[in-house]
């Protein structure tokens, strides 16, 4: 089995999004397509509503997947397919925006502050006009697998022994794990040949691959090809998402929370927003 050596480290950087959201973008435009078929990550956490009260008004997204994962605190979500909830601490929202969605997320004022992350994963052609589809995801639904003392990994979506993610039939075939690694342990988890693979640290420290170098919190680590990823940690626990999936390897055309394959079809999709037919489109 090959480890997996370390392409690219990234450190996430504040921008303003929304309403006027103070977060961490991970990545983004600049990455694709390094990062296929994922389009963006944001890290929002912050114990200052200030900083994220202002939220994220009614918007539209066509050609992708949002997913978002609560740490801490609340959001309050409604969409136009007439879904009405709030994600909480430990809770995925899962929403397959297709042919077209319009929704708000609103963070509700919470001690001690909000933390959470939202990644962007792209669909291929043949999917970008599905229909719609909305999970929410409790924390109570996530499984947990422990492969070893001193290891626990929360299993969002994807498949470990017998432990199957609550999120499942995603056309992109992802793995998202929330892991938790104890004081002076090695870990290697296996991956899917020819899959993009990367780790963002939210706790503690971890060296990965074969490298002596700590990572620490708001740092990406993008994997080379390979079949395993090794961590390992030293006087420091560490926790980190690991998140994989396949490449679609298709023409990106993105302007805001619409991505389609070509310049003409994002047009389209703009043009329907703007005259209201933008739902009604299939």
């Amino acid at each position: 089995m090959q480890i997996r050596k370390i392409k690219k480290v990234i450190q996430a950087k504040p921008v303003i999004e929304g309403a006027g959201v103070r977060l961490k973008r991970v990545f983004g435009h600049p990455e694709v397509p390094e990062f296929d078929p994922f389009l963006l990550m944001d890290d929002f956490h912050s114990d200052t509503p200030e900083d994220y009260m202002a939220g994220f008004p009614m918007h539209p997204h066509r050609g992708i997947e949002t997913i978002t994962y609560l740490l801490q605190g609340s959001v309050a979500h409604r969409d136009s397919m007439g879904n009405e909830g709030r994600i909480e601490a430990g809770d995925i929202q899962w929403m397959t925006a297709g042919s077209g969605i319009i929704h708000e997320e609103m963070p509700e004022e919470s001690k001690p502050g909000l933390w959470g992350f939202q990644l962007w994963a792209n669909l291929p052609a043949t999917h970008k006009m599905m229909p719609p589809r909305y999970q929410n995801i409790k924390a109570a639904e996530v499984p947990e697998f422990v492969p070893k003392a001193g290891v626990s990994i929360k299993v969002i979506c994807g498949e470990l022994a017998d432990v199957r993610g609550p999120v499942q039939e995603i056309v992109t075939d992802p793995e998202y794990l929330d892991i938790r690694i104890g004081v002076e342990k090695v870990f290697e988890h296996r991956v899917k040949a020819g899959h993009t693979v990367f780790a963002y640290v939210i706790e503690g420290e971890a060296a990965f691959a074969e490298e002596a170098s700590q990572y620490t919190p708001e740092t990406l680590v993008l994997f080379d090809a390979g079949d395993v990823i090794r961590v390992r940690t030293g006087e420091n626990p560490v926790r980190f998402l690991l998140i994989s999936g396949k490449p679609i390897g298709e023409p990106v055309a993105w302007r805001g929370p619409i991505v389609m394959n070509t310049q003409a079809e994002l047009d389209a999709a703009l043009k329907a927003y703007q005259n209201g037919t933008f739902i009604e489109q299939v």
